[in-house]
């Protein structure tokens, strides 16, 4: 089986997934979308309202930003693929609660493993926590770690503020252009086996 039908079977499994009360609050499941072969996989938090209405991760204010961002560095949708910790979006945007994380995890995992990622960028404090519960994203946005993981090994992970940070605090702006443009750096890196 390729790696875009390992992800459609996996994705059609979401969407019929009841483990948490979420899945009856939203509209739909958002599994992500983007290249099964990307080198480069980003990680946000949660669907918002325009992700739950349309099905698609990062489509509302922040998704512009996110494809002005990948711009930056000559990238499109289709180079990269985009998920998010949990599939649900939470009522009235709240974050995610530890056991919604907890509970989605098993998805994030199987999508890691199938995509085999290069570098996962982790969008947010609660992506970052996922892989890094004592880190702070004020104190590694980015920054680079290597870390092994249970089912999907050693991988490199670069801290990002999340998008949204920028609509709400125009100073982040510029930092997160700043760290998103290391990106291909550290993947020459990772490339070149330094």
């Amino acid at each position: 089986m390729t790696k875009k039908e390992q992800l459609d079977q996996l994705d059609a499994l979401m969407s019929m997934c009841s483990n948490c009360a979420l899945r009856s609050s939203c509209l739909r499941v958002v599994p992500g979308e983007g290249n099964p072969e990307a080198k480069i996989m980003l990680i946000g938090e949660a669907p918002g309202k325009k992700e739950d209405e349309t099905g698609r991760p990062f489509v509302g204010a922040a998704g512009k930003f996110l494809d002005e961002m990948l711009g930056t560095v000559k990238l499109k949708r289709e180079d990269i693929y985009i998920a998010n910790v949990i599939k649900c979006r939470p009522p009235e945007n709240r974050d995610p609660t530890p056991e919604e994380i907890e509970t989605c995890w098993p998805w994030l995992e199987q999508q890691i493993e199938i995509i085999d990622p290069e570098i996962i960028v982790t969008l947010g404090r609660h992506s970052l926590g996922r892989f890094f519960p004592n880190m702070k994203i004020s104190e590694t946005h980015g920054k680079a770690f290597r870390k092994e993981l249970p089912n999907i090994g050693k991988r490199v992970f670069y801290a990002l503020y999340h998008p949204a940070a920028a609509l709400y605090n125009g100073s982040m702006r510029e930092t997160l252009i700043k760290d998103f443009r290391r990106i291909p750096k550290i993947l020459e890196k990772i490339e070149n086996g330094k």
